[in-house]
């Protein structure tokens, strides 16, 4: 059976391959030799769609080992690969971490976080990485970076909304992982530009914040959006992820 991965962190893909989720993900964060540590974000996604990817490439090639080793990966695509791919074939999320633990993240339809704040920080992961601070929820951020509003947009985008704590509230706003690198003063500054100023949709915190984005700073989920409209992938709380995804948590470092 040929499986279809769409990586999107940290870099944009179209991988078959024989195995299954949890294996393809611990798979491609620890890799066949000693040494490798990767996190990775992919979909699973439903195969055989459109005219844009060789499925017949991927039939014929994606075939086990003569030993009977299932193909791990076999790469499709590195380019344009979200935006040729519809929300409707997407499945599940799973977020891998370094050591290769695998958490599932359901798709499901959209609804706004119900303690939106008027504001939002959201981490960009494919097809644009930067960080980024802006007074629209979820769906209508999405659909304001793939609409026609406004010159600089995307076909197709997937991002997570980040926790932002208070400069005053920072000892006792728990382990939101490496956002407090960045200067919280210029985070707030940024929040504000967008909130202040009603014309200002979006304002860029930082460019270069790929590297330093981990799981104990997403606040509700991860997101995918399209011309069709936006899906949504519900983080667990914490309390969850401790009875239900323990080994999970811990090598994510939040519990």
């Amino acid at each position: 059976m040929i499986r279809y991965y769409l990586t999107v962190s940290p870099v944009e893909a179209l991988i078959a391959s024989q195995l299954s989720p949890e294996n393809f993900g611990c798979y491609m964060a620890v890799g066949s030799r000693k040494g490798s540590a990767e996190q990775l974000i992919f979909i699973e996604i439903e195969g055989g769609f459109g005219d844009y990817f060789d499925w017949n490439y991927a039939q014929q090639k994606c075939v086990a080992h003569p030993d009977g080793k299932p193909k791990c990966s076999l790469y499709m695509s590195i380019y344009r690969v979200l935006e040729n791919t519809p929300l409707a074939k997407m499945r599940s999320m799973y977020l891998v971490t370094q050591d290769g633990r695998v958490l599932e993240l359901p798709k499901s339809e959209y609804s706004t976080p119900a303690d939106w704040k008027g504001y939002a920080l959201y981490k960009e992961l494919c097809p644009a990485p930067p960080l980024v601070a802006s007074p629209l929820p979820p769906d209508e951020f999405g659909a304001y970076l793939v609409g026609d509003s406004h010159k600089v947009k995307v076909p197709a985008i997937v991002f997570a909304d980040i926790r932002v704590p208070k400069p005053e509230q920072l000892k006792d706003s728990g382990n939101i992982g490496t956002v407090t690198k960045l200067a919280l003063e210029h985070i707030h500054d940024c929040i504000e530009q967008v909130t202040v100023n009603a014309t200002k949709q979006t304002k860029t915190v930082d460019r270069s914040f790929h590297s330093n984005f981990t799981y104990q700073a997403i606040e509700t989920g991860i997101y995918a959006t399209d011309a069709s409209g936006t899906v949504c992938y519900q983080m667990p709380d914490v309390e969850t992820l401790r009875h239900e995804h323990y080994d999970w948590a811990r090598s994510a470092n939040i519990i």
